[in-house]
C-alpha cells in the first residue's frame, strides 16, 4: 500500500516539478534585433496578434495546399502502374486529374487567380 502511494505521488509530482523547471528556465528576458523584426509574412511580432489579414493571402495558401496534396497523391500512382491493370490505372488517374482541373477552372472563374485588379 505504501509503495503504491509513493508511486502515485511520484507520478503526479515529477511532471509538476519538470513543468515548473522548464517554465522557469525557458523565460527569455533579452530580445535581440532578429526577434523583434517582422516575420517573412510581414506580421509584426510586437503588435496585436488578432489583427485581420488579407483574405487573398488565405485563398492563395489554400490553393497551394490543394495542389501540394495533389502532388503527394499523384506520385504514388506512378509506382502502382506496374502492379495494376493499365486501364484501371488510366481511368483512376484521369478521374483524379479531371477533378483537379475542374477545381482550377472554378477558381479561375471566381477570380481567385487574378493577382492584380
Amino acid at each position: 500500500m505504501m509503495l503504491m502511494m509513493m508511486t502515485m505521488m511520484m507520478s503526479m509530482g515529477l511532471p509538476v516539478v519538470v513543468m515548473l523547471m522548464t517554465s522557469i528556465l525557458s523565460k527569455k528576458s533579452i530580445y535581440d534585433r532578429e526577434k523583434t523584426t517582422p516575420f517573412e509574412c510581414g506580421f509584426d511580432p510586437q503588435s496585436f496578434s488578432r489583427m485581420p489579414f488579407s483574405l487573398r493571402f488565405f485563398l492563395i495558401a489554400m490553393i497551394f495546399l490543394i495542389f501540394d496534396v495533389k502532388i503527394a497523391l499523384i506520385l504514388p500512382m506512378v509506382m502502382v502502374f506496374n502492379s495494376s491493370s493499365p486501364m484501371w490505372w488510366t481511368l483512376t488517374t484521369l478521374f483524379f486529374i479531371t477533378i483537379l482541373i475542374l477545381g482550377l477552372y472554378h477558381e479561375w472563374n471566381q477570380g481567385v487567380l487574378q493577382w492584380a485588379e
